[in-house]
Parts: C-alpha cells; sequence; structure tokens
C-alpha cells in the first residue's frame, strides 16, 4: 500500500456518511490568487471584472468564518513561495496562468495531498478554478469589445487529485465562460451568492449544484455572444462537508 493510501484513506468507516467536523476554532485557510493582469510578453487579454470577483468571494469566505489571503498577479515563483510557505511539509496537465506564464494545476493541488501536508490530511481541501482557454475572450473580443460582456471556451478537464479534494470549475470544457468587465465572472457572482444566502446551511455539494443551475440558466442578453456556460465540480470528499454557524 503506498504512503499516500496510507495517509489519506486509511480508516474510513462503512457506514453511512460522516460529515467533516469544522467546528474547530479555526474554520480554515482560503486563499485567493487573482489575475487581471499580465506579463505584456504573454500578449495575453486583462481580465477586467476579476478584483470585483475577488472582493465578492473574498466576503463570502469570510462570512463563512474563513481567514483568507488574497494575492493579486504573482507571476510563477511567488505562487509555488506562497504555497510553500503556507503549509507544512501520468495524466496530462492543465495549465492555469500565473503574471508570467503557464502554471500546472497539478503542481498547485499536489502541495495539499497528505504526503506532502500532513496537517490536511482527512480535511476539505477546495479548488475553485475560474478559468477558461488560453486564448480567452479572443474570437470575442474584437466584436464585443465596446460592450461589457466577454466570453471564453472552456478548457480545463477535471483533474484526478486525492481523497478529500474537491474541484469546482467555473466551465466545463466545450462551454463557455462569460464575465461582465465591472460585476465580475458569472460563476462567482452566483457562488458568492449562493454561498451567503445557503453557506451555513446547506451541504456543499448540493449549493454547488444550485450554483450550477443558477449560471447554467443565465441569458447573457447580448445575441453576439454564443453559447451558454455550465460549470461543474469533481468530488472526492469522502464525507459530507457543511459550514454550520460557529458556536
Amino acid at each position: 500500500m503506498s504512503e499516500e493510501s496510507l495517509t489519506e484513506t486509511n480508516g474510513f468507516s462503512k457506514g453511512p456518511l460522516e460529515v467533516y467536523n469544522m467546528k474547530n476554532g479555526r474554520r480554515g485557510r482560503a486563499l485567493i490568487f487573482n489575475y487581471e493582469q499580465f506579463d505584456p510578453d504573454l500578449q495575453m487579454n486583462p481580465r477586467f471584472g476579476s478584483e470585483t470577483d475577488c472582493k465578492n468571494l473574498e466576503k463570502s469566505l469570510k462570512h463563512l468564518g474563513f481567514e483568507v489571503k488574497v494575492f493579486r498577479n504573482l507571476n510563477k515563483h511567488e505562487v509555488n513561495s506562497e504555497l510553500d510557505k503556507d503549509y507544512d511539509e501520468d495524466y496530462e496537465d492543465d495549465n492555469v496562468y500565473a503574471y508570467d506564464g503557464k502554471l500546472p494545476i497539478k503542481t498547485i493541488t499536489d502541495k495539499f495531498k497528505g504526503t506532502e501536508c500532513k496537517s490536511l490530511v482527512k480535511k476539505p481541501k477546495i479548488f475553485i478554478w475560474q478559468v477558461c482557454s488560453e486564448n480567452e475572450e479572443e474570437e470575442a473580443h474584437d466584436a464585443i469589445k465596446k460592450k461589457n460582456n466577454l466570453a471564453g471556451a472552456g478548457a480545463v478537464k477535471t483533474l484526478p487529485a486525492a481523497a478529500d479534494f474537491i474541484m469546482c470549475y467555473a466551465v466545463a470544457k466545450g462551454s463557455f465562460s462569460h464575465r461582465h468587465t465591472k460585476k465580475g465572472c458569472w460563476y462567482i457572482q452566483d457562488l458568492c451568492k449562493m454561498l451567503e444566502r445557503y453557506g451555513d446551511s446547506l451541504e456543499f455539494t448540493e449549493l454547488l449544484t444550485l450554483v450550477n443551475r443558477e449560471v447554467a440558466t443565465r441569458d447573457s442578453g447580448d445575441n453576439s455572444i454564443k453559447g451558454k456556460q455550465i460549470p461543474c465540480f469533481a468530488s472526492m470528499l469522502t464525507k459530507e462537508l457543511y459550514f454550520h454557524p460557529k458556536q
């Protein structure tokens, strides 16, 4: 049996699903990496509206009792440095963009596995990915550059991670990601709305299903933008997850 299996899945009960203990004095830490600007050499369009997403998500997570740290426009080295600093000690990679280039998602998630971070064994790890393809908005940008709604094709596939991970994606592959340059992304808007409305009462995967419905039934109101947005999530959780108010 591998070390990873021993540290992450040993001792599971075979009865009905248990519930993660989220009643500790410290609920947990949330890290937000926000990118609105990129290195000019990458020739990436600015992600106008992402700062609104960032502030809304920070507010929603703080409301649920998380300690939130926000990082803006970090380069690849800085991202890895922050992840290494904050915590204890083959599939094709998908990537996200740091300020200066690509960073494999697997490089990020591996840092939170039980073999790398013993303090997070059997605790839920939530990853929220608001990303789309490398040429985000490229096709739509010229046609709607004077308007506020932008759309980019989804490219990130669900990834194998480890026990007690849940991967939340703003857009499934083949769908479109919509972002308003002032109000922010549809997905983050609706996620924050559902967190504020049901975050302290509803089981988390049920809440994410509501978010999927909210986003999927939106209409851009702009005939020049084609394609619905369909979020998705991949859950490797082994218990139910609630964020009930602390007593």
